[in-house]
């Protein structure tokens, strides 16, 4: 794991100041690897790298180069099935000179180039280059565990692991994506290539994007989801196939040379990386898991215990407190480089930093609730759907896949839910499945009346369903809880994997997500609906495959957490609501014209300001504070 930069141009572009920004675009990212640094040097070309060494301590040094220094490469994350790919090349006669997961995707990038990308089971962003032609290549994983941020400018192409490397450079400013503001105040994150700053573009998962010394191409997707569904499959062949896989899946990312733990929130996805990963080793797994107990139903702790004690593994507990959050809350802006997703990447960065004081590795359970069916709005829209075709007698998706009699018994789940029922069946009630998952996602409602006359006319400019609609409607499907899964898996959990990123990086600490390989991802999205999504149970394939791995507590769960924080009860009084006072009172927020100004003068008397929207307005305007006015 890794942080890696680089400037490319044709060799007359590229000046002093561009040999003095790679040094200090190394610097901005030493969090992501203090084990070590290095720079590779050509014509044109200029390579960081900054190192946390997991595999082949000793020597997997990057940038890493061919004996002939014609090719080079600088790779953050990890190529899980590289002694596989190792044997394979070795038959074919390439020698190699370590045992680092790197020079294997040298090797096989040097025999095979893009179509290399068809062969990597991993979580990867690398930078791979020809000297002797100029070309080259630059990929990102799957589901975009490891992150690639860019800028064209002045004819170099300029990369770097985060953002704020970027920005270290003398020619790329720090300005504000206007229309990005537009789709975060709805999604809470963004879609495509764009981030909140203007000019700087991120490499969507599953792409790669090639270019020469000259400039770049425009990125292409490499890999894709496929929902052509497998009739003919059993459900007792499924089972097996599912339960071999996240075996192997957790087995492969159990390789490494240094400590290695698991977080454990007692929810079923990570119980269950804990679970298996525990069985392949010899000494108890350290696990951590997060809580609040000030407030009633902010502590799972008990789920994990539970999940400790039935595998063995050794359960270690953090409880953040307000002064954690107020102590942390600007270090985690500026780490995320963009704010993302909720309130959660406040804890999970106090359980990170506990975790990297003793192991370097960590394995969690990240995109069990998109590959599998997980959130509760699925049901939320199989209900409405149960609903509209009892009524109309409608099939939208050629046979019912949830009828009201099945769902009825899993509707227990939405009892927390009932705000998010009361405002979802407001209006629009039995439109079509894309205009009801836009509302089920659509966040801008929730904070409307808080926003300034200018931002509302920003959201009336900007248009987010129609960019909405594309990616909803794009997958090859009619199944409405695929197309709700996949839409998540483009959006939503790249968002998500942000979080995990940064804030694992953030403490020099490794997260490895077990449950998003591309195998287990490519074998669900062929199961039939009606498998996956039995009677509107979330995640019932995966429950199934569980049963004998993880406490019966666990499985039969219907109070679905998600790292709940007690933001809107530390808001009303003491001392996060005085931090949260003092932030918006500043002449900075009031001259912003984001939020109105009523809005920024009762920010401590908005009982109906959830902890989500408060999150949402909060890190916008810290975002800008650290970013922007600086």
């Amino acid at each position: 794991m890794c942080g890696i930069c680089g400037i490319v141009a044709v060799p007359e572009k590229i000046g002093i100041n561009d040999s003095s920004a790679i040094e200090k675009m190394m610097q901005a990212m030493f969090h992501r690897g203090p084990d070590g640094k290095g720079v590779f040097r050509s014509d044109g070309i200029l390579l960081g790298h900054q190192r946390l060494a997991v595999i082949d301590i000793e020597h997997g040094k990057q940038p890493m180069y061919s004996a002939d220094k014609r090719f080079a490469l600088v790779f953050n994350g990890e190529i899980y099935n590289y002694l596989e790919l190792r044997q394979s090349l070795t038959q074919s006669g390439i020698v190699f000179s370590t045992f680092s997961d790197t020079e294997v995707l040298l090797q096989l990038l040097i025999k095979e180039g893009k179509h290399a990308l068809n062969k990597l089971n991993g979580m990867f962003a690398f930078f791979f280059v020809d000297t002797f032609t100029g070309k080259w290549l630059a990929a990102r994983d799957h589901f975009g565990v490891k992150p690639f941020y860019y800028a064209n400018v002045n004819g170099k192409f300029i990369f770097a692991s985060e953002i704020k490397a970027l920005l270290k450079h003398p020619e790329i400013q720090a300005e504000v994506n206007q229309q990005g503001i537009g789709q975060y105040l709805t999604f809470q994150f963004l879609l495509g290539q764009q981030t909140l700053f203007a000019n700087i573009n991120k490499l969507e998962p599953a792409h790669f994007i090639e270019g020469e010394l000259s400039g770049a191409q425009v990125p292409a997707r490499y890999w894709d989801l496929d929902f052509t569904v497998n009739e003919q499959v059993s459900e007792q062949l499924l089972h097996e196939k599912l339960t071999s896989l996240l075996e192997d899946s957790v087995k492969l990312q159990l390789r490494s040379d240094v400590p290695l733990g698991t977080y454990l929130s007692g929810g079923l996805d990570s119980s269950a990386v804990t679970a298996i990963a525990a069985g392949y080793l010899d000494a108890p797994i350290k696990s951590f898991t997060g809580k609040f107990t000030e407030y009633h139903g902010f502590d799972e702790s008990e789920y994990a215990d539970d999940v400790a004690r039935y595998c063995g593994a050794n359960c270690q507990h953090i409880e953040p407190s307000q002064k954690d959050f107020i102590t942390d809350f600007n270090q985690i802006i500026y780490m995320l480089d963009e704010p993302v997703a909720g309130p959660g990447v406040f804890p999970q960065y106090r359980v990170s930093a506990e975790a990297a004081k003793q192991v370097k590795v960590i394995l969690g359970g990240q995109g069990g609730d998109e590959i599998f069916g997980g959130y509760a709005r699925y049901l939320v829209g199989y209900l409405e759907q149960a609903l509209k075709g009892a009524i109309f007698e409608t099939q939208e998706e050629g046979k019912h896949l949830v009828s009201l009699e099945s769902i009825v018994p899993n509707l227990p789940l939405l009892k927390q839910y009932v705000p998010m029922l009361n405002q979802f069946w407001k209006e629009g009630l039995f439109e079509s499945m894309d205009k009801r998952y836009f509302r089920l996602t659509n966040r801008a409602p929730d904070i409307q009346s808080l926003l300034s006359n200018d931002t509302l006319a920003l959201l009336d400019q900007y248009h987010p369903f129609s960019q909405f609609e594309s990616i909803f409607n794009g997958a090859n499907t009619h199944s409405y809880i695929n197309k709700m899964t996949n839409f998540d898996l483009q959006t939503l959990l790249p968002a998500l994997l942000q979080v995990e990123d940064r804030v694992s990086m953030a403490v020099s600490l490794e997260s490895r997500v077990p449950l998003l390989d591309k195998r287990i991802a490519e074998l669900v999205a062929s199961v039939p609906p009606g498998m996956k999504f039995k009677g509107g149970k979330t995640k019932a394939l995966l429950k199934e495959v569980l049963k004998n791995k993880v406490p019966q507590n666990v499985l039969a769960r219907k109070d679905k957490m998600g790292f709940p924080v007690p933001l809107a009860q530390w808001s009303l009084q003491g001392p996060v609501a005085e931090f949260i006072q003092d932030v918006f009172s500043s002449q900075r927020a009031r001259q912003r014209g984001i939020f109105s100004q009523s809005a920024l003068q009762n920010i401590g008397r908005l009982g109906g300001v959830g902890a989500r929207q408060l999150w949402g307005m909060l890190c916008l305007e810290m975002w800008h504070q650290i970013y922007i006015d600086s």
